[in-house]
């Protein structure tokens, strides 16, 4: 089991490290909260990875991969969902621009509340269907024998979900130390529009794969 659960881990954490959503969400609500909305964006999305993982040992992942209609309604919400956080920010943006000159050091944006920031995190990782396809097809490659699959499933969907937690946790720590250059009127301008220029893009490009 050991063996395994290291496996496991090694290859969840490089998933979690490639750049996606979650991340963005969390550099975003970082620069316009700080840490602690940073943080529970970070928790909200480890959450929503612990949920799937609930899914997928109870079997509701795998009946969700196999009925095309139902993946393809999650993997739609998820996308509208994405372009909607990136056209809100673009708006928010331009409101404030056009709202006076900004203060160095000061966010740009709205700040987030630390509830909303980690319904954004949360949402942001139930409405991806790749997640729960993630455990069905990755998970029963590393699960030792003599466990249960529904037993396995759920210690992966800790680890998983910890992994999660702990480096979006240092992407808020990392981004925390750059606030005041991240916050200059220029920087947090084109930061602002890249990062939702990339959801938006995310989420069509969501919309648009072919199950």
């Amino acid at each position: 089991m050991t063996t395994s659960i290291v496996g496991f881990s090694l290859f969840a954490l490089l998933v979690t490290m490639a750049p996606g959503p979650d991340t963005l969400l969390v550099l975003r609500n970082c620069m316009r909260g700080g840490p602690l909305s940073g943080v529970t964006t970070a928790l909200g999305a480890a959450a929503g990875s612990l949920a799937w993982a609930v899914a997928a040992a109870v079997g509701l992942a795998a009946v969700l991969q196999r009925w095309d209609m139902a993946f393809t309604v999650v993997r739609l919400a998820g996308a509208a969902y994405l372009v909607f956080l990136g056209v809100q920010s673009l708006w928010a943006h331009r409101r404030g621009a056009t709202g006076g000159p900004e203060t160095p050091g000061e966010p740009a944006g709205p700040t987030p509340a630390a509830g909303r920031a980690f319904r954004q995190g949360l949402l942001s990782c139930l409405l991806n269907p790749k997640v729960g396809i993630f455990f069905v097809s990755v998970v029963p490659q590393f699960l030792p024998n003599g466990h249960g699959t529904f037993s396995a499933t759920l210690i992966f969907g800790v680890i998983d979900a910890a992994i999660a937690a702990v480096w979006l946790t240092l992407v808020t720590a990392f981004a925390a130390r750059m606030l005041t250059w991240l916050r200059r009127p220029r920087v947090n301008t084109a930061m602002e529009r890249t990062a939702a220029g990339v959801l938006v893009l995310l989420g069509v490009g969501t919309a648009a794969e072919t199950v």
